[in-house]
């Protein structure tokens, strides 16, 4: 009875990650799964064959450690003792000597079996006498290759049968046979087939050992990513010395020196110095990036050429890095929905794979008469139909996809959204702070007649010195980027809704809203023109104007116009061309007033642009487009986006450059855009159509190597020995296939 308990009933959850020595295809997989599956208290369990781990979600007053343990010795598999809850270690293979050892022995014992029949092609015949024969054959039967017997026993106990079993009573057939023939065949030379069971064995086993050399690599990008944090962090102390200590004992707050050279330790605020960082292994952004006081930086990058002092914001597991780690890793451990069909057929491989061999076995010895060509047909189908390759061909791509994907910047959360991301037809982006910048600039300003351009832009910088509103802050910045200096305000009062005023050399000055304009009796007609203009384009106007009061008298007299804009981000027309050469069409859902987002639109080229949409209503127009079954993505900067994000088939945070909105991105979309770049968008619909591609031809050649080679070998068209070598070609070329998803790289960069 399978007593896992639903979601909704459970009130406190733990997840547990358990390496599982000893599985070897599909088969095992499934049956790993159900017995974990049957444990009290177990919600969800799936396990992962190219990583050798089993992920557990449980209740935490149910389950327990030794209950899982138990779970999986009794299907003959067994878990290492360091199994801890809620880690995640990086698959561990075993040492590549032992094993290759291993095999090295078993090619010495069955080396001399084989050349004499490769001799006797040549004319020249040898063969060994049949007791040496048989002393040769033994050991590489029962010794090296007793792992068979002790899996294939532990399937059948479980009721069901795995590659082991496969292997296990094909090699035992051909070596029963050979002794039965030695035994009592009185010709003095009879043809045996030792060399069939020693050599099939000797080949699985090299398949196995170069399948776990491949496996090493699916994972370098886990490793590569683990290899960022430092060892150790140079602490400033009360007293203002420096010493060195473990990032272990690290607290929030504590001051960390990062010299020249040197990786960043922890998460923090920049507190003193400058430099640039080296984000490349983080984000996927090539060139380094400044950090100056009261800037974020991110554990793990490499510091340029400035001495940094950093306040200390998260260690350990709440680090960006290793909520990255934790991200990649639990998207290679996740299954994909397509490996749904994979373990329904595997439910049912090895069962009929068994009735195929019964039936060749009686179907060539009944009607033939010559049992033993039977047997050695027989033998033949069940080596050739391992399903050890359909139990790798789609997590390993997947294993390859996610840490490429990573590498680039692209956090891919799930397998389900590495999957759906290849079907999107529509990619929907907010503006703000995903196609813009996020923050307003003065985009241009102009003198009314009279007046000049920089005398314009002087005064109303000299407004807004000490200003914190982000209007305030854009004049200042594009002022002090001429190099001018800025004259003497004084007197200088904030106008709540209307603007500010101040007096600059002599003069009675006001910056504010053309309502403000008009309420004080300034001509704005000179400029109207000029306003209409920027208005139709989304951009916020500030109006600056002389108005004379007790002191300074005269008329009310118009200076300039000043247009504040949010910059679109680099990247992001080129964002939206690919995404169209991909064959995506592109939306822009925005609050923004509808002159500014149709300004956006038409800039960047988007092909339909909805307007003053509120954030809770964009998950409605997500909903709508999705209604007739189209595929659709949605990019948000993850902040005010998340219910959007989660309505759509797959939803994209794109985090901002100071690392804001991380936190609210891992949580509430498939893929996380770590590089702020909108280009990343269609570089993650790019790298998921490759991996989904590797995963069809995976499963392709899989299935193909079993269609073909069974029939093949049931009519005797394969021998035992080239059935063994194609089957342990299958699990090599499945796994090496998905390595090459390792070479990607974004275009153009």
């Amino acid at each position: 009875m399978d007593t896992t308990a639903p979601l909704d009933a459970v009130a406190a959850l733990t997840e547990w990650t358990l390496p599982i020595d000893g599985m070897t295809c599909a088969s095992c997989v499934l049956r790993v799964e159900k017995a974990l599956k049957k444990v009290p208290g177990v919600v969800e369990a799936e396990v992962n064959l190219a990583i050798e781990q089993a992920h557990v979600v449980a209740r935490a007053d149910t389950a327990t450690r030794a209950a899982l343990q138990a779970a999986v010795q009794r299907t003959g598999f067994s878990v290492p003792d360091e199994v801890v809850a809620g880690a995640a270690p990086v698959v561990a293979v075993e040492p590549w000597w032992n094993e290759g050892r291993r095999v090295a022995v078993a090619g010495l014992l069955s080396a001399p079996l084989v050349l004499p029949m490769l001799a006797g092609v040549f004319g020249q015949h040898g063969m060994l006498p049949g007791w040496l024969q048989w002393a040769l054959a033994t050991p590489v039967q029962f010794w090296l290759g007793a792992r068979f017997y002790r899996a294939g026993w532990a399937a059948l106990r479980s009721g069901s049968g795995n590659m082991d079993l496969l292997v296990a009573l094909g090699t035992s057939a051909a070596y029963a046979l050979s002794v039965w023939l030695l035994l009592t065949d009185h010709s003095g030379m009879p043809h045996l087939y030792f060399e069939s069971a020693a050599v099939v064995v000797t080949l699985v086993m090299l398949g196995k050992w170069l399948e776990s050399r491949a496996r090493h690599h699916t994972v370098d990008a886990i490793r590569a990513l683990q290899a960022l944090t430092p060892a150790f962090a140079h602490v400033i102390g009360p007293d203002g010395t420096e010493a060195d200590r473990p990032l272990a004992r690290l607290r929030v707050g504590d001051r960390v020196v990062v010299r020249p050279g040197e990786r960043v330790p922890v998460d923090g605020e920049v507190l003193d110095g400058s430099s640039h960082l080296d984000e490349s292994l983080l984000t996927g952004e090539s060139l380094p990036v400044a950090r100056e006081p009261g800037q974020r930086v991110t554990g793990g990058a490499v510091n340029g050429e400035g001495r940094l002092v950093v306040r200390t914001l998260a260690i350990g597991a709440e680090t960006t890095l290793a909520r990255i780690v934790r991200l990649v890793e639990s998207a290679q451990a996740k299954k994909a929905p397509i490996q749904r069909l994979v373990d329904q057929i595997s439910a049912v491989f090895v069962p009929v794979v068994v009735v195929i061999a019964v039936i060749t076995l009686l179907g060539w010895g009944l009607t033939m008469g010559d049992w033993t060509v039977a047997v050695l047909r027989a033998v033949a189908v069940l080596v050739i139909a391992c399903p050890c390759a359909l139990g790798l061909a789609t997590p390993a791509a997947i294993m390859v996809g996610t840490g490429t994907a990573a590498r680039h910047g692209i956090l891919i959360k799930d397998a389900q959204a590495l999957e759906l991301a290849h079907a999107v037809r529509i990619v929907a982006f907010d503006k703000t702070g995903t196609l813009t910048a996020g923050k307003p600039a003065l985009v241009g300003h102009v003198a009314a007649p009279g007046q000049t351009a920089d005398t314009v832009l002087d005064w109303a910088a000299a407004l807004q010195v000490g200003s914190e509103h982000p209007l305030a802050r854009a004049v200042v910045t594009a002022a002090a980027a001429t190099g001018q200096t800025l004259p003497t305000a004084n007197g200088m009062q904030a106008q709540a809704g209307r603007g500010v005023v101040g007096v600059v050399q002599g003069r009675a000055l006001r910056l504010g809203s053309r309502r403000w304009m008009e309420e004080l009796g300034v001509p704005v007609a000179p400029l109207q023109a000029t306003a209409d203009g920027w208005q139709s384009q989304g951009q916020t106007l500030a109006w600056l104007a002389e108005v004379p009061t007790e002191n300074t008298p005269g008329t009310p007299q118009l200076l300039g116009l000043l247009a504040f804009g949010d910059t679109l981000k680099p990247g992001a027309r080129e964002a939206i061309t690919q995404l169209h050469a991909l064959g995506i069409r592109t939306l822009l859902v925005s609050g923004d007033n509808r002159d500014a987002a149709n300004a956006v639109g038409r800039a960047l080229g988007i092909d339909e642009v909805r307007a003053e949409v509120l954030p809770g209503d964009k998950a409605g127009v997500i909903a709508t487009l999705r209604a007739d079954g189209t595929r659709v993505a949605m990019v948000g900067d993850g902040l005010n986006d998340a219910p959007a994000l989660a309505a759509a088939d797959v939803g994209m945070a794109i985090t901002h450059s100071d690392g804001t909105g991380t936190d609210v991105a891992m949580h509430a979309a498939g893929i996380t855009l770590m590089r702020g770049d909108p280009r990343a968008v269609a570089e993650a619909i790019d790298i998921s159509r490759r991996t989904t591609a590797k995963i069809r031809q995976n499963l392709f050649w899989a299935f193909a190597y079993n269609v073909v080679g069974i029939p093949l070998a049931a009519f005797g068209l394969l021998s035992p020995v080239v059935a063994g070598a194609a089957m342990a070609a299958s699990s090599v070329s499945v796994v090496s296939n998905a390595l090459l998803l390792a070479r990607w790289s974004p275009r153009g960069r």
